[in-house]
């Protein structure tokens, strides 16, 4: 089992989108086995390959006992709203209601390069939309307004990372 170490705020890698994956390799099988070691460690609900320092398009998942990866995936389908508290393993400590659709569709492909889709709604939902966010170089706080956003930052600085 490999456990990667997870990039924190602050990192460029986070802020850089990730390029599409192309080769459907030995490398590309090694990121998907540590994407799946790294998330499955307890109160871990998805991991954007970024987040292990690797800036290729994919992630991984285990959320209420659905558990996967996906390559090179798009967010295709949303639905509803469905406000409830978010975090993220690269900004530890830091936790805030986020609005996000209650319904998502993502599709992409697996390590050898067949189509796979992946649907959820509550949680896996969230999951879903939050680690496509990442691929594209984004963070959940960035999308935090009004209150929701000074807190997030207040709990930003008193921890000692850097904004976003």
């Amino acid at each position: 089992m490999t456990v990667r170490e997870l990039r924190l705020i602050g990192d460029p890698v986070l802020r850089t989108p990730c390029a599409p994956v192309t080769a459907f390799d030995d490398g590309l099988a090694a990121l998907v086995t540590d994407l799946m070691d790294t998330v499955s460690l307890p109160g871990r609900a998805g991991l954007a390959a970024n987040q292990i320092g690797v800036s290729l398009a994919a992630f991984s998942y285990d959320v209420e006992g659905a558990r996967g990866y996906v390559v090179n995936p798009r967010l295709v389908a949303t639905d509803g709203e469905y406000d409830g508290e978010e975090a993220c393993l690269s900004v530890p400590g830091v936790h805030a209601p986020r609005l996000r659709a209650a319904y998502a569709r993502v599709e992409g492909v697996d390590a050898f390069g067949r189509p796979v889709a992946v649907e959820g709604t509550g949680e896996l939902a969230r999951c879903l939309q939050h680690e496509t966010d990442h691929l594209r170089g984004e963070l959940y706080i960035d999308a935090l307004t009004g209150e929701r956003r000074r807190a997030a930052m207040r709990r930003l600085r008193e921890a000692g990372l850097a904004g976003p």
